[in-house]
């Protein structure tokens, strides 16, 4: 494997290292590094990120719904990407969110499971809970799988 420009910021982010040539040309995208995101399960079957509350709120205190939205829709792509495998590029088609309860302090966790994996389109439902393992928000992400472009 060459150098990547990204392995610096992607081992911070809890990337494994066999998905660091995957994120070659972008890395994991600016907004996704300003949240905080950190990586904890990439797999199939599961994505695990969480993100902190401290810097990500909105002005009442409590973390900010986009934040919500921007963690899923992370984990939500990738877990696509990963599906799709190297040739095809996760398209987001439609994400929306329910949000059950606040978070005012310490770190939000997003799991991702797929509900469908197909040769053109993915739909994963993502769960954001916080520290005690409440649930805050739901979210579900529709992604087309398009030829990557080269």
């Amino acid at each position: 494997m060459t150098n990547n420009p990204y392995t610096e910021s992607l081992t911070r982010a809890g990337v494994p290292e066999e998905f660091h040539e995957r994120f070659r040309e972008h890395g994991l995208g600016g907004l996704t590094e300003k949240l905080g995101v950190v990586f904890e399960v990439m797999t199939p079957e599961k994505f695990v990120a969480r993100i902190p509350v401290e810097g990500n709120e909105q002005p009442f205190g409590i973390l900010h719904g986009g934040a919500h939205l921007v963690l899923a829709e992370s984990l939500g792509s990738l877990a696509a990407g990963l599906a799709g495998g190297p040739n095809k590029q996760p398209m987001g088609i439609d994400i929306n969110a329910t949000h059950q309860r606040a978070a005012s302090q310490g770190w939000v966790t997003g799991t991702c499971t797929p509900l469908h994996i197909g040769k053109s389109m993915c739909v994963h439902e993502i769960v954001m809970t916080d520290e005690q393992g409440r649930r805050l928000s739901t979210a579900r992400m529709t992604n087309m799988l398009v030829d990557r472009r080269r």
